[in-house]
C-alpha cells in the first residue's frame, strides 16, 4: 500500500517515469527510508530556492518550484497550474525528497549508522547532485567502508561545488551547510532504515 501511495504521488507531482521506477523497484525490496526532518527541508529549500514559473536552471534544466526538475520544456509535465502556487510546490518537493531519501537508505550499507541530521544533510547533497551521482560517489563508498562519517562528510561534500567546470558559490555555500547540518549532534536516528 506505502508503495502505490508514493508511486501514485510521484506521478501526480510529475516526477519522471524512470524516478517513479526506482521508488518501486525500492519499495519492492522493503526498503522504509525514513522522512528528513525539519532542519533538512529549511536548508534545501533555502538553497533549491522558490520560483513560481518554469526556468532554465545554471546547467540548463527545466525546473520550476524548490528545484522540482521538470522532464519537459517548459516544465509542461508538471500538472499543476503556473504561477506554481506554494502549497503545490511543497508536494512537488516531497515527492522529489521520496526519492532522494531513497537512494541516500539504498546506497549506504546497513551497517552504517546515521543519525537523523547526518542522513538529512545526505538526502539535501542527493537531492542536488542525483542519485546517480551518489550511487557512484567516493562519499558513499567512504562512509561504507567504516570511515569516520563526519570526516567523511567534511572531506567530501565540499568537493561537490562544481557545475560543468565551474565552482558555483550558491553550491560551495550549500555544501559547507550541509557539513555544519551533518556535524550537528542529534540522538535521533535514521540509517540503517528497514528492509535498505
Amino acid at each position: 500500500m506505502f508503495a502505490s501511495l508514493i508511486i501514485s504521488a510521484l506521478a501526480v507531482a510529475g516526477v519522471s517515469q524512470a524516478a517513479v521506477i526506482t521508488e518501486r523497484a525500492i519499495e519492492a525490496r522493503g526498503c522504509s527510508p525514513p522522512n528528513v526532518d525539519a532542519a533538512a527541508i529549511a536548508l534545501i529549500e533555502k538553497y533549491e530556492g522558490w520560483v513560481d514559473h518554469a526556468y532554465l536552471d545554471p546547467t540548463g534544466h527545466w525546473t520550476i518550484g524548490y528545484g522540482h526538475l521538470c522532464s519537459r520544456a517548459e516544465c509542461t509535465d508538471v500538472p499543476y497550474p503556473k504561477p506554481l502556487s506554494k502549497a503545490n510546490g511543497e508536494k512537488l518537493l516531497q515527492a522529489d525528497l521520496k526519492i532522494a531519501e531513497a537512494c541516500v537508505a539504498e546506497d549506504i550499507s546497513s551497517k552504517i549508522h546515521l543519525n537523523a541530521n547526518q542522513y538529512g544533510a545526505l538526502v539535501s547533497w542527493a537531492f542536488n547532485v542525483g542519485c546517480g551521482n551518489v550511487k557512484t560517489s567516493t562519499l558513499i563508498a567512504e562512509l561504507n567502508k567504516g570511515d569516520n562519517p563526519d570526516a567523511v562528510a567534511a572531506a567530501q561534500l565540499p568537493l561537490w561545488d562544481e557545475s560543468d567546470g565551474e565552482v558555483l558559490p550558491g553550491l560551495k555555500a550549500r555544501r559547507a551547510a550541509e557539513v555544519a547540518l551533518f556535524k550537528t549532534a542529534t540522538k535521533t536516528g535514521a540509517l540503517p532504515a528497514k528492509g535498505c
